[in-house]
């Protein structure tokens, strides 16, 4: 296994601590960037390193690497390149962005220019129609690009600078990126400054501020509480609880009727839980019940009995009846299979050859 250095280790034990220890394996998706921010990429030695720290087998781990098109399974460049090719960015001129930048960098979809600066790869949507074209470096928006804006972002990462994205905040290149989405604070200066958002996205409220329209009991000038307010406001409420209930607890006075600990002034009587499961596991057994595991207070659920399997004569009746049953589609297509019109299509390609 590769050797990976003392900081990533450390960093992956302090990852997998912030999970339960019975839910360990919840880490492997921040631990997929640890490994991508030390190589580059998730490499087989990653693959192992994430299987060992979580007790589980590189199989697992690999079909959650390449679940994810975050997670590169090749080298890749210190930027990578996304041009939107989709619908919305390809009329506006996203191919056209995309076919020059592949011209000039000479590299082709998901490849690497020969210094290793940039990769570059055509993307079905960057969820940015209202800006398009649109193309991302590192997934950080350059907003209504066109070829001659694209090779001059291109060219400045190749002689080493950062432009600055339309929005976001500062560049960071693949690997520091992976840093942050592993979970860990960007120490770079100034790593979060700048940025903002564009004025398309802003043209909502914009027209909710013009027209008074906010959710109902909400000022939307309403100022948002700094963290320290947050814990401020929580502690205060905790309290608040803490106190009424002691108070709940305390005799009544004479000539008051005794109010129990815990009452809620509801009429309601208290009605013990059917189980004492916890929240998951009921609703997993309601959503598949089997045999082994019945659910008698899921309301409408009925626990299968095992029974004997049909026979093959009854199965291929059933499936007569069920391709009886459903009619060719409105496209005129066969609902399924059908072998005369299989046997019919190959004789006349036959007779034309």
């Amino acid at each position: 296994m590769s050797v990976f250095t003392d900081e990533t280790r450390a960093r992956a034990r302090e990852i997998i601590s912030r999970y339960p220890a019975d839910r360990s394996r919840s880490a492997l998706l921040p631990l997929l960037h640890l490994v991508q921010s030390e190589e580059g990429y998730v490499s087989p030695a990653g693959v192992e390193f994430c299987a060992e720290a979580l007790g589980l087998n590189k199989a697992q781990v690999g079909a959650v690497a390449t679940f994810y098109t975050m997670y590169k399974r090749r080298p890749t460049g210190d930027y990578l390149v996304s041009v939107c090719t989709n619908t919305m960015c390809n009329v506006l001129g996203g191919q056209e962005v995309y076919d020059t930048l592949a011209e000039h960098l000479g590299v082709g979809h998901d490849e690497t220019t020969a210094d290793g600066t940039i990769t570059l790869e055509h993307a079905e949507c960057l969820a940015a129609c209202d800006y398009g074209p649109v193309m991302t470096v590192n997934y950080d928006f350059f907003d209504g690009v066109d070829p001659q804006t694209a090779l001059g972002v291109v060219e400045e990462l190749r002689a080493g600078g950062r432009p600055m994205p339309t929005r976001g905040a500062r560049l960071c290149t693949l690997k520091e990126m992976s840093v942050q989405l592993a979970g860990f604070a960007d120490e770079r200066d100034g790593a979060v400054a700048d940025g903002g958002p564009g004025e398309p996205t802003l043209r909502g409220l914009r027209l909710a501020q013009q027209h008074g329209i906010s959710v109902p009991g909400f000022d939307p000038s309403t100022p948002i509480r700094s963290k320290a307010e947050a814990d401020r406001a929580a502690a205060e409420a905790k309290a608040k609880a803490e106190a009424e209930k002691a108070q709940a607890g305390r005799p009544a006075p004479a000539g008051e009727p005794a109010t129990p600990a815990g009452a809620s002034g509801s009429t309601a009587p208290d009605v013990k839980a059917p189980d004492d499961k916890s929240p998951e596991v009921r609703a997993a057994e309601t959503r598949q019940p089997d045999a082994r595991t019945a659910v008698p207070d899921a309301p409408g659920t009925k626990v299968p009995v095992d029974g004997a399997p049909p026979a093959a004569r009854d199965a291929r009746e059933a499936e007569a009846a069920g391709a009886a049953a459903n009619p060719p589609a409105g496209d005129a297509k066969p609902a399924g299979d059908d072998a005369d019109a299989q046997e019919r299509s190959l004789k006349e390609a036959e007779a034309n050859k």
